[in-house]
């Protein structure tokens, strides 16, 4: 088969589809791989290493698209390369559709095969290919959140651990899955008093017994939340619901309840966040303010440290790149039902049903 890994277009987005090692692996299966040129440099792999491993470098987007049967990439596909995808191409990447009726609407009229990372799901419920970007999102969440909390970036000024007779930030964090114990953690190594709330009881216990002691969990209801806010220094939004719309947990009304400086960050943005007054930011212009809270929404927070969030993305892809490759799309999905649960947008017909009811769309679901 021949594979395009283009550059990523997306505002600071620095990461890039596969790492040298990766693409190694494809060409040791007998496949050919087109690399745009520069596509690595950003995350550290410069076209040399990709050359070394046999790779071909072809010099634009145009090109990588043109040449390629599937396309291997990091984020979704935006404006200027809906022309570029074509009908039956295989699109291998996060779509996050359910965020963006702009980008449903150009992948079902491209009549491309869209297989989402965000929802390939295993028999037992895990997300192999959601799981890196979060690990890295989720740290990076309480890293960012420190960051905007100090009084010359909006916040209120106040160190995460505090120091001897000064008590520590106050972290709250919604969401107790892979993003929100990442963030927990983090924000817990840094000395933080850490909340973590979930609506699952069996997670809570599992985190009440497995992370450190400066975190504590509390189970998830409006009521909660709301009796946390007049107290708490950082929220940061880490519930999913695979490949649909996220809800809001936090409303507009709420940031009233709040004290100004008070920092927001919405990992969930790239499923349409879960705070109500989020919009996507980038990483040139990461926040706003409104209401004095601070509000941070990168919607691609792993692209800040890419040659980190690239390896550890490839050895993730990887096995699933290389069984798409060598059995094509329609046998893999056939012979691996987490694949198959990755099909989102196929030959302009929405088969996955999160993205469906999202916009409204007929769900036509694919039979192999």
């Amino acid at each position: 088969m021949k594979i395009g890994v283009p550059k990523e277009i997306k505002n600071n987005e620095n990461r890039v589809g596969m790492t040298p090692a990766g693409v190694s692996e494809l060409i040791k299966h007998g496949h050919t791989v087109y690399v745009q040129h520069t596509a690595g440099e950003g995350s550290g792999f410069p076209d040399e290493m990709y050359k070394a491993v046999g790779a071909e470098i072809l010099p634009t987007i145009e090109d990588v698209y043109k040449s390629a049967e599937m396309i291997v990439k990091v984020k979704e596909p935006i404006a200027p390369e809906y022309p570029l995808i074509r009908k039956g191409q295989l699109v291998f990447t996060y779509f996050h559709f359910a965020s963006d009726r702009e980008l449903t609407e150009a992948m079902i009229k491209s009549g491309a095969v869209c297989l989402a990372y965000e929802t390939v799901q295993t028999p037992d419920r895990r997300l192999p290919l959601l799981v890196p970007m979060s690990e890295v999102a989720g740290r990076m969440a309480s890293l960012n959140g420190a960051y905007y909390l100090q009084k010359t970036k909006g916040g209120k000024g106040k160190l995460m651990g505090g120091v001897p007779g000064v008590k520590p930030a106050k972290v709250l964090v919604l969401g107790g899955g892979v993003v929100g114990e990442a963030a927990a953690r983090e924000a817990a190594g840094m000395g933080a008093d850490v909340t973590i709330t979930d609506i699952s009881l069996p997670r809570l216990r599992q985190l009440d017994l497995e992370t450190p002691k400066n975190v504590r969990t509390l189970y998830s209801s409006e009521h909660n939340i709301r009796m946390e806010l007049p107290t708490v220094d950082i929220i940061i939004g880490s519930v999913l619901i695979p490949g649909a719309k996220t809800p809001y947990l936090i409303t507009k009304d709420m940031l009233k309840d709040m004290e100004p400086g008070t920092v927001l960050v919405d990992v969930a943005i790239d499923q349409g966040g879960c705070f109500e007054t989020s919009h996507p930011t980038t990483h040139s212009e990461p926040t706003y303010v409104i209401d004095g809270i601070v509000h941070y929404a990168v919607a691609n927070i792993p692209g800040a440290v890419p040659n980190t969030s690239t390896t550890a993305l490839t050895n993730a892809t990887l096995r699933y790149a290389v069984a798409l490759a060598d059995k094509g799309w329609k046998q893999a999905c056939k012979d691996d039902p987490a694949l198959y649960k990755g099909l989102n947008v196929v030959a302009g017909k929405v088969t996955f049903k999160g993205v469906a009811d999202a916009w409204g769309l007929k769900y036509e679901p694919i039979e192999l």
